[in-house]
């Protein structure tokens, strides 16, 4: 049974820095793409990072220079580390983990991430 588990999530105030863990096991972790998504509410969900399995990395532009995805494949864990937060990165924050097809595609339950102002 596959399983992915963030970790991590928390109140914060704004300039401060939480870093996010993800756990995925039942699945063979060095062949997925692993993202993280955050939902503010009252919007849908949106991309935040991900990196592949070679390690190739792509971060949203609102975050990039502030946060970073990273991943340990001998863990199979993947990590988000925000810094300089801003209220507005305040949601719901998910992390994914799919094959490069999209044939496999599975949702973590998600961290709550608060910045206060």
């Amino acid at each position: 049974q596959v399983q992915v588990v963030e970790s991590g999530g928390g109140l914060v105030q704004a300039g401060g820095s939480l870093r996010l863990s993800c756990a995925a096991s039942g699945l063979t972790f060095g062949s997925y793409i692993m993202g993280w998504y955050r939902q503010a509410p009252g919007k849908e969900r949106e991309l935040v990072a991900f990196i592949t399995s070679d390690g190739g990395i792509y971060h949203e532009d609102s975050v990039k220079g502030r946060f970073t995805i990273s991943r340990d494949n001998a863990m199979s864990m993947t990590e988000l580390q925000m810094n300089s937060l801003f209220p507005e990165d305040t949601a719901v924050y998910y992390c994914n983990a799919a094959l490069p097809d999209r044939s496999r595609n599975y949702w973590g339950q998600g961290t709550q991430v608060t910045v206060s102002s």
